[in-house]
């Protein structure tokens, strides 16, 4: 199994240009939102450097869930019983999922959802957290949205943070939503929008970057919808 511990010493360059770095953008599917009771049934990853999206490397797996799959749950990802029944377990598939995302900063919508729950399961399997740096794009788009706003070259009145609603904003096309690897795409191109902006509003290094998008500032999730489990 995995050394996860060894593997997770991470070193990063702060001032590395956000357009230079390297992202994993991540998704997950959960039984429910409810940490002490819900998991995982299915984990996506794509990576990308700087604003260019490798269709190549890409991390899509089911997983065979610790709690049961609910009718709730199901209608909202669509993903049965009889679909995850074979799966490996979350021992395997976390393990491959902390391979792929490496050191690379994590980049995810309402990610603190994400890594609440994968890092609940990291801690029960491998006796510790991911170490990855996280940003969050709704905590960047309520950056851009109060920063441009001033400007008037964005509209005051759209202020609904989801990620299907700031997608469409943006001229991102919505097919299949409420799939891991699929609402990690969408995340990737709204992320590959933000770029530019953030660059042109003065976020030109990762150390500006973590800060614009630390997680904590996309607001507390509790009761949060999260568009999908």
């Amino acid at each position: 199994m995995l050394n996860f511990r060894k593997k997770r010493a991470l070193v990063i360059d702060k001032e590395i240009p956000i357009d230079e770095a390297r992202y994993v953008v991540i998704d997950t599917e959960l039984t429910g939102l409810d940490e002490k009771r819900d998991s995982i049934v299915s984990m996506a990853a794509i990576r990308m450097v700087g604003g260019r999206i490798d269709f190549e490397d890409v991390f899509n797996m089911l997983v065979n869930p610790e709690t049961a799959l609910t009718a709730e749950s199901v209608i909202i990802h669509g993903i049965t019983p009889s679909e995850v029944i074979r799966k490996p377990r979350i021992e395997d598939v976390l393990a491959e999922f902390v391979q792929f995302c490496d050191n690379d900063i994590l980049v995810g919508h309402c990610v603190s959802i994400d890594t609440e729950f994968i890092n609940m399961e990291a801690k029960r399997i491998f006796g510790c957290s991911l170490s990855n740096h996280a940003i969050d794009t709704s905590a960047i788009y309520e950056w851009i949205r109060k920063r441009y706003s001033a400007e008037r070259a964005f509209p005051c009145a759209f202020t609904d943070s989801g990620l299907f609603e700031i997608a469409k904003f943006f001229g991102i096309a919505i097919n299949g939503a409420h799939n891991a690897v699929i609402d990690a795409f969408i995340t990737a191109q709204l992320f590959q929008r933000f770029i530019p902006m953030l660059m042109q509003g003065g976020v030109k290094s990762i150390g500006d970057l973590l800060s614009v998008g630390n997680p904590s500032k996309g607001g507390d999730w509790s009761g949060a919808t999260k568009e999908s489990f």
